[in-house]
């Protein structure tokens, strides 16, 4: 879909165990902070299965990422995926990628700097608020990106999907049209799907009249009759399938926004994993699907390379006459706590409902 548009420092690097998943870019596996989060980038782990395939459209625009001891936190996991779109979409996803959870991670760990005395208060500062911190970080980078960036953004840029995990807690920031969807026990012991995001598309009536009202145009093409594109006021440019993106600066006057959808969930004793996936996922498989394919492998750290296998030859039979999209897939699993501990975030964060949309 998309458009139809006419550091960190102090890093070391461990070996690799997984080559077969590609990046395109020859980047490692995994590295290391200097403040002792570890960065994964493709394979396996005990809390992760990630995996990423480039479609037919041309270069891979997805990206994804995963930090454990995400903020100098033994059992926090950060993870995300992003899915550029336009001619410097690729750079702008992996731009992305690399500096929002680097934001995030520092501003954890610069809160803990007062002393050991007061880090659970300054935790609780920083992830108490953590809906007003994400929004914050979102809204700045996508300034830079106008502002102070190599890379031309005014028609292109990139979604994004992140969730954070700490004992039994979920902080979850969307923006754009990539998923995160929950497998869970339902009766029967049978696994079952929750959309835990909503796909900020134009379709959606609240985000169709937030582009109206600024002018912008909603419509679908002719060829296209269920794919509404966002537009601008007298030109039939970009075509954005999105409602919300970093980039993209040729529509921010015109009700494309950069603010994402945050909320949190508490982990259930049947919670079993989060697939946080690119729409290269879930143009063809249904979240049902998804789930029953992740739960069905025994083996965890095959499970997001087997559910984009099965992505790529569903794109070849679903939509013969398609190119396929790029697909980037992380699975992060829940009821794995090594580390449990009294003092998480569970008790920092005032949790909000996931109010239906």
């Amino acid at each position: 879909m998309g458009v139809c548009c006419s550091k960190g420092t102090g890093m070391t690097v461990e070996n690799s165990r997984d080559d077969c998943n590609e990046h395109g870019d020859g980047e490692s596996a995994v590295r290391e902070t200097n403040d002792g989060a570890m960065i994964r980038s493709r394979g396996s782990s005990r809390h992760v299965s990630m995996a990423i395939k480039q479609g037919k459209k041309g270069i891979n625009q997805d990206a994804m990422t995963v930090w454990e001891n995400f903020g100098g936190e033994e059992d926090m996991v950060f993870c995300g995926v992003f899915d550029g779109h336009g001619p410097m979409g690729h750079k702008i996803s992996r731009h992305i990628c690399e500096t929002l959870p680097s934001r995030v991670h520092s501003k954890i760990i610069s809160s803990k700097s007062g002393g050991s005395e007061n880090v659970e208060n300054n935790q609780e500062g920083v992830l108490g608020e953590f809906e007003d911190v994400l929004v914050t970080f979102f809204k700045q980078i996508d300034s830079e990106l106008g502002l102070d960036s190599p890379y031309d953004s005014f028609c292109s840029g990139t979604t994004a999907v992140t969730v954070l995990k700490q004992g039994d807690c979920l902080v979850i920031a969307n923006l754009g049209d990539s998923r995160a969807v929950l497998g869970t026990r339902g009766s029967k012991n049978s696994i079952k799907a929750v959309q835990l995001t909503v796909d900020l598309k134009p379709c959606v009536q609240r985000e169709a009249e937030r582009i109206v009202s600024c002018k912008g145009r909603v419509f679908a093409m002719e060829e296209e009759p269920d794919v509404y594109r966002v537009w601008m006021p007298d030109d039939d440019c970009p075509g954005l399938a999105m409602s919300r993106a970093f980039g993209d600066f040729c529509l921010k006057d015109y009700g494309l926004v950069c603010i994402p959808e945050v909320f949190c969930r508490k982990v259930s004793s049947e919670d079993e994993f989060v697939v946080v996936a690119t729409d290269g996922i879930w143009d063809v498989l249904s979240n049902e699907e998804v789930v029953k394919i992740v739960g069905s492998c025994k083996d965890r750290s095959v499970a997001a390379e087997t559910l984009v296998q099965r992505a790529a030859r569903t794109w070849r039979t679903k939509f013969p006459a398609s190119k396929a999209d790029d697909c980037a897939v992380v699975v992060l699993y829940l009821n794995h706590r090594p580390y449990s501990r009294e003092g998480n975030v569970s008790r920092a964060i005032s949790w909000r409902s996931n109010k239906e949309q």
